[in-house]
């Protein structure tokens, strides 16, 4: 006597043949591999022409660092690949049987509406899984030139690039549930996408509340992980931004409630949502996964660091363009604040360039506060904002013990690796879907 199949795995294999059937997905897979082939033979080239290709040379710190010079350009196809081609395999996987009708059916059986939705978004990361394997030909390419790699900060980069395909596939089943057509919901979830641009430029322009909101966009969480910075607000807030995707998907795929009350259950669920998303943003935890430990002081300077106990204060005058405040955030700032959650930054210019304001007297300063003390400086390096803290805070520079990072040089071109993502890859993806196609004939 033959046993039926659960259920949720009937879904989970109906959903996976209406993935089969989509063009669109047959389209990214045969995009990606070209998309990542690109990116990766760049940066293979780049690598071995500042490695001394021809020749020898020594790393210099963070120029020969793979994960800078190799994962972060290679991975950053799949990140177009999720914001340009993964919502629309989405929204044909979430909205086919609303257009064909399959899903008054499925409403018949038992089942909650969160499971149905979950089903699909299942089947959508095994999808942009196997649409990753390029990203995974990169690695096995590089290994096989001789690179060299580092577990960890890989992971991590491949981590936020998941969490990254996850709230797309999130943001685009809400849309498909929301809209009557595809069409429409392929421009709703665009728009989203443009907005979480327009932040991060108006961030970059204003700082302040702004900036603090950019730092949860999809595209400067990604730009986390691909320095091997994990944080833990940032996994939460992804975590739960997912689940409200999902979730407004559910409630509109109840297609027998009123409209008014899956109104009210959508702003409901928002609303909780943000209300926990304001909580994660006092959660400070953070791990830096990166061999070199770019996002991080030397441990003897946190050490350090961690001993001071009272608020410090930063006011930097610096325009939002000017390069300094660049280098300063980025070299100094930022692993501050990872160390001393009590550190106040405050950024005063009168105009975003500050290419007028260079003759001010004050234009540059840098004033630090501590325990009711005060000094200034105009050093924008890690080296100098440490000097002025540890002035104030009337302590002496810990000695540096740490071996200084040299890197991974390799002056090797990328060989054979047009003909994997030019060639191979194009070749199996169409050998697969004429397969496919036959098979269903």
């Amino acid at each position: 006597m033959r046993l039926r199949k659960p259920a949720f795995l009937w879904l989970l294999d109906k959903e996976w043949r209406e993935l089969l059937a989509s063009r669109a997905w047959w389209v990214m897979l045969a995009l990606i591999g070209p998309l990542v082939g690109v990116s990766f033979i760049s940066a293979v080239r780049t690598y071995a022409e500042l490695s001394g290709y021809g020749g020898t040379a020594e790393g210099v710190g963070e120029a020969f660092s793979p994960l800078i010079g190799i994962w972060a350009p290679t991975f950053s196809a799949c990140e177009l690949a999720a914001a340009f081609l993964l919502p629309f395999v989405a929204i044909r996987v979430v909205a086919g049987d609303r257009q064909s009708g399959a899903l008054k059916l499925e409403l018949q059986q038992p089942m909650p509406a969160f499971t149905r939705i979950a089903a699909k978004a299942l089947v959508l990361m095994a999808g942009w899984f196997i649409a990753s394997v390029p990203a995974a030909f990169a690695v096995v390419l590089w290994r096989l030139y001789g690179g060299s790699i580092y577990p960890p900060e890989l992971l991590v980069v491949i981590l936020g690039h998941f969490l990254n395909a996850g709230l797309t596939v999130a943001l685009a089943s809400a849309a498909a549930s929301l809209t009557d057509h595809p069409s429409t919901a392929a421009i709703v979830t665009l728009s989203v996408t443009v907005g979480t641009w327009i932040l991060s430029f108006i961030a970059a322009v204003h700082g302040g509340v702004w900036e603090r909101a950019a730092g949860y966009t999809p595209t400067a969480m990604v730009a986390e992980f691909q320095h091997g910075l994990v944080r833990l607000d940032v996994l939460l807030t992804a975590g739960a931004l997912g689940l409200l995707g999902l979730a407004v998907a559910a409630i509109w795929m109840r297609l027998g409630l009123s409209l008014r009350r899956r109104a009210y259950e959508s702003v409901a669920a928002a609303a909780l949502t943000a209300a926990g998303v304001f909580t994660l943003t006092f959660v400070t935890t953070t791990w830096d996964f990166s061999e070199n430990r770019m996002n991080s002081f030397p441990e003897a300077d946190q050490e350090a660091l961690e001993r001071i106990r009272e608020p410090l204060r930063i006011e930097a005058h610096l325009a939002a363009e000017d390069p300094r405040r660049v280098d300063l955030e980025r070299r100094a700032l930022s692993k501050l604040r990872r160390v001393m959650p009590r550190v106040q930054v405050q950024y005063v210019a009168n105009t975003t360039t500050g290419l007028f304001e260079q003759t001010g007297r004050q234009y540059g300063e840098i004033w630090y506060e501590l325990g009711g003390r005060r000094s200034m400086s105009r050093a924008t390096t890690a080296e100098g904002v440490l000097e002025a803290i540890y002035a104030l805070a009337g302590m002496t520079p810990p000695q540096e013990s740490e071996e200084i990072f040299r890197g991974h040089p390799l002056a090797v071109p990328p060989r054979r690796a047009g003909t994997v993502f030019y060639g191979i890859w194009p070749a199996l993806i169409v050998a697969a879907g004429v397969f496919h196609r036959r098979r269903q004939a």
